[in-house]
């Protein structure tokens, strides 16, 4: 397994004591697992408080001198970074398929977004400024952004290398440094991340690694210099996170679990409508926060939408998903297959009829029989109340429901706790603009689903969380503002 870790990248995988990391071998370990192969890739060492206080005081001493680098200085070295990544795009598309399972073709277009956030936020961080404030007399103030400190990221399985990025490029433009956890499910590509950054020049530290579960979280959110806390992952982690940063008053951004919906009206254009409901529910096999999995369509084209979006799902190619024509790899694991194919059963027992798919697959190649697949499904006969449709299942499962009126799926779309995304399919623009008005949710999309440029924020309304990711927006989560205010008179007093 470490062999395949250095051909698929040529990097190192320990990092040295500069950027730290705890990435050794050691058999008392949590286990990496290989997802399509069923196989562990690697053991980690779970850093505990000691490695997280030596993490946070490396990355506290980076910060000081990157703090005091010109926006232009910074810039330069983090287009060298997003150049470094656009040049070993292939081969850490490659690692990241072996860490996360996704397929080659989807990993690759993660790995681009993430060189591209990177030079989107080193053009940003040329720009930083503030105001000027004329005040009476010949007074005046102005303001000044600065940045935060020693920001701690801890992302998810589903996008491990893109995340990292998300998080660290705005983080790192504002003049901050950054402890990063990845999941403990895909602990490999954050490394790679931070030997680019190396690579690239920042001062030893500035992006550090630490590995681990739930405990180094907890001590990460704790530590008295951590400034901010960026989390990715479910709702009930998150209010966790929110809670223990609440104690040391630490600004928190939460990107959350969702349950998002996608509405096709009957004057859709119907191929797009398929397309947009298949990209929707099956990148990632299924394991994509945003995904529109409660599909409403109008009834009058619900028909010939089941027939093609189930025809389209059965020719979707399942298996390894190293291979080029591969288009749905293996979910993160063993837990997270058996909880997607309960559900599909759940959903059988309330009603639901399944149109194809729902069931473990085996590849053909032997070398993958142990891999954790499932063929994507399609359900119909779905209500507002099955459990299928009211919780998250991650998992490549799409829930398809009829409805009539405009008014009367506004009101289905609402009735969630979730409010990450949204989604619509008309051709009535008139409609369409109305519709994204009345969604509680933190993006709609028009006519496509789960695009996601990075010039665009990214976010969730109610228990999907706040705060932002992606766009010009994000700098204000990365930094604060000082205000000065100069008397050039003298003072007025009332006393």
């Amino acid at each position: 397994s470490t062999e395949m870790i250095h051909s698929a990248i040529k990097l190192p995988l320990i990092l040295n004591s500069t950027n730290f990391c705890h990435s050794q071998l050691c058999p008392p370990s949590p286990v990496c697992p290989l997802v399509s192969a069923g196989r562990v890739l690697c053991q980690l060492f779970p850093c505990g408080s000691e490695e997280v206080d030596e993490a946070m005081q490396s990355a506290q001493t980076a910060y000081l001198k990157w703090r005091k680098m010109a926006g232009m200085e910074r810039a330069r070295v983090m287009l060298e970074a997003a150049r470094i990544i656009r040049e070993r795009r292939e081969n850490i598309a490659r690692l990241e398929v072996i860490n996360n399972g996704k397929s080659v073709t989807e990993a690759l277009v993660d790995i681009d977004v993430a060189w591209q956030s990177i030079e989107y936020y080193a053009g940003l961080a040329r720009t930083l400024s503030g105001q000027h404030v004329q005040l009476p007399g010949g007074a005046f103030a102005y303001t000044i952004r600065e940045p935060l400190g020693v920001c701690v990221g801890i992302g998810a399985f589903n996008y491990p290398f893109q995340i990292a990025v998300t998080k660290s490029a705005p983080a790192l433009a504002c003049g901050n440094a950054m402890v990063f956890k990845p999941s403990p499910m895909t602990p490999v590509t954050a490394v790679i991340l931070a030997e680019i950054y190396k690579e690239a020049g920042v001062p030893d530290g500035l992006f550090c690694v630490v590995q681990g579960g739930a405990e180094t979280g907890t001590l990460l959110c704790h530590h008295p210099m951590a400034a901010k806390v960026s989390f990715t992952g479910s709702v009930p982690t998150g209010k966790k996170i929110m809670e223990m940063s609440a104690k040391g008053v630490k600004q928190v951004t939460l990107e959350l679990g969702g349950k998002s919906p996608l509405i096709i009206f009957k004057d859709c254009e119907l191929e797009n409508a398929v397309k947009g409901a298949l990209m929707a529910n099956f990148l990632t096999q299924g394991q994509v926060c945003c995904n529109g999995t409660r599909v409403f369509v109008q009834k009058e084209i619900m028909p010939q939408f089941l027939e093609e979006v189930v025809k389209r799902t059965k020719a979707i190619a399942v298996g390894d998903p190293l291979l080029d024509g591969t288009r749905m790899g293996a979910l993160i694991s063993k837990p997270q297959l058996d909880k997607a194919l309960q559900y599909v059963s759940q959903a059988k027992a309330e009603g639901g009829k399944v149109l194809c798919g729902g069931d473990p697959f085996v590849p053909s190649d032997p070398k993958l029989k142990g891999g954790y697949f499932m063929s994507p499904c399609v359900l119909d006969n779905c209500r507002d109340d099955m459990t299928c449709v009211k919780e998250e299942i991650f998992g490549p499962v799409m829930s398809v429901m009829p409805f009539d009126t405009e008014e009367e799926v506004i009101r289905r779309a609402n009735n969630t706790t979730y409010g990450l995304a949204s989604g619509v399919f008309t051709r009535d623009i008139s409609r369409a603009h109305r519709v994204a008005e009345n969604l509680e949710a933190g993006t709609c999309y028009i006519n496509n689903y789960n695009i996601s440029p990075v010039e665009m924020p990214f976010g969730g309304y109610k228990n999907s969380g706040f705060g932002r990711e992606n766009g010009q927006v994000t700098i204000e989560y990365y930094s604060q503002l000082k205000t000065v205010v100069v008397e050039m008179g003298n003072v007025e007093s009332l006393f």
